[in-house]
């Protein structure tokens, strides 16, 4: 089970920090994503971190403004977003992709690959 939370309203230029705890299994086992989902559009996707934490990777859109991170000793995944634009409003989802088999650096930017989806948190960005 996923719990995501952090979301609220901002203005463009904020910063904002969501966070996404996670129960069951082994936390570490789980290579962890954020996604997010606009109105009217599809689900893209926004960051990747390795179940090491060693590695991340990021949709360009992001890339440079927000950065994941992972806590293993308390099961969680943040998503520091820095200067916010309006065009990052969306629903912001956590995921959890069950990997304990594969190597502590891999990551995963497919959200079909995805095992475990946290109910979203709304991130409303003002102009």
């Amino acid at each position: 089970q996923l719990q995501a939370s952090g979301g609220g309203l901002v203005q463009a230029g904020d910063s904002l920090r969501l966070s996404c705890e996670a129960s069951g299994r082994t936390f570490i086992g789980y290579v962890m994503g954020w996604f997010r989902q606009a109105p009217g559009k599809e689900r893209e996707f926004v960051a990747t971190i390795s179940r090491s934490a060693s590695n991340t990777y990021y949709a360009d859109s992001v890339k440079g403004r927000f950065t994941i991170s992972r806590d293993n000793s308390k099961n969680t995944v943040y998503l520091q977003m820095n200067s916010v634009k309006p065009e990052d409003t969306a629903v912001y989802y956590c995921a959890a992709d069950w990997r304990p088999q594969y190597s502590r650096n891999y990551y995963n930017s497919d959200a079909s690959k995805y095992d475990y989806w946290g109910q979203g948190t709304q991130v409303t960005v003002s102009s």
